[in-house]
């Protein structure tokens, strides 16, 4: 696979640093998104002014007992894991007992958790008996990693249920491609009688998927009976988003079997995630050296298209969907029209940090 010597990533973290010297005070998923991008590009370039940044960063929520500043966990809101990733990656690099306190809280919630009659996590506890592509990228990459460096086995079990779950109840068997959400109760109105489906493919939450399976597999026993069932899944949704890749681009659309309607867009984030994943996947093994043409177009299209340099030297990231998501008040019904009505940004760090990512896999 094509290395670029581009150093994006480099630049965009740069960039966020510049913008937020302490990002706004809030138990954010987003926030560990960029994180986990900003550590592949320390690890990367040696630089510790990325380390420190994060860990200046999450000091603010952590304190020396390792409680969670502004984490709820009787919300049972799957969202709320994922910044426990990055807790995790201060243990490591620490060794700080304040970081193992802290993410125990969060490996509680999980035990906690609310599940459907199938043992998949609630998305969240305002949302019964439903789970999200989304939420798998939350909470799958955290609960793996934990099990592994605290040495609960039983953990790898439930993490691939999830993903082979996640994946049995939103195929769509026509196209290959992930539903964005699905509830096991059919109670949503958006929800279809028979499958419990909704009823689009939205890009974002499809790349939060094939995330979760590539950084799930970092921390996954090589020798787990249920591996080979995970990469076989991984492949097959990988298979079904490149045959919906625009041609003329290599960037991937907003709504991703409807390119080219009114309306829809190529969107930056499920952009980037699916460089990202395809990228990782070639590193993996999981995928042949064939499918990195992909990730190259895609990677030549992002920065064609959404990268933008301002006259301060700073990065942005355009065309970013702010939000989507189904059901709540007011009422998101799932729709085509729903999902091309929610704006889009710049520099969101869902975007920004999906961008990162996928530099850390590009870039030399």
């Amino acid at each position: 696979m094509k290395k670029y010597d581009n150093n994006y990533g480099v630049r965009m973290c740069d960039s966020v640093i510049k913008r937020h010297r302490l990002l706004p005070v809030k138990w954010s998923y987003d926030y560990g998104v960029v994180f986990e991008g900003m550590e592949k590009i320390w690890l990367k370039t040696g630089d510790e002014k990325y380390f420190r940044y994060i860990k200046d960063n999450m000091d603010i929520y952590v304190d020396s007992h390792g409680y969670i500043g502004h984490y709820q966990p009787h919300e049972y809101n799957i969202d709320n894991v994922k910044n426990g990733r990055t807790i995790l990656m201060l243990y490591r690099n620490t060794g700080e007992k304040k970081y193992k306190l802290a993410a125990s809280l969060i490996r509680e919630q999980l035990r906690r958790h609310p599940r459907t009659k199938e043992g998949g996590f609630w998305h969240k506890m305002i949302y019964p008996y439903q789970m999200w592509l989304d939420g798998l990228y939350m909470g799958q990459p955290f609960y793996c990693e934990y099990g592994k460096l605290f040495n609960e086995p039983d953990i790898f079990d439930d993490v691939a249920h999830q993903i082979i779950l996640m994946y049995e109840k939103a195929k769509d068997p026509k196209t290959g491609l992930l539903y964005h959400g699905y509830d096991e109760s059919r109670g949503m109105k958006w929800a279809d009688d028979k499958t419990g489906c909704s009823p689009h493919f939205w890009g974002r939450a499809v790349g939060w998927y094939t995330m979760a399976i590539v950084d799930v597999l970092d921390n996954f026993p090589e020798n787990h009976e249920k591996r080979d069932r995970i990469c076989e899944i991984f492949k097959n949704v990988i298979d079904a988003v490149i045959k919906v890749q625009d041609e003329e681009t290599g960037l991937w659309w907003q709504i991703l079997d409807m390119g080219g309607r009114e309306g829809n867009y190529l969107e930056s984030s499920c952009s980037a995630m699916f460089v990202y994943s395809i990228a990782k996947g070639i590193r993996l093994g999981i995928l042949d050296e064939s499918y990195s043409v992909y990730c190259e177009k895609g990677y030549e299209g992002i920065i064609r298209r959404f990268v933008k340099e301002n006259e301060d030297g700073c990065l942005d990231y355009i065309d970013t969907c702010q939000v989507a998501g189904l059901g709540n008040n007011p009422y998101r019904d799932g729709s085509y029209e729903y999902y091309i009505s929610e704006p889009r940004v710049a520099n969101d760090f869902k975007g920004v940090g999906a961008f990162i990512l996928a530099c850390s896999e590009m870039e030399k």
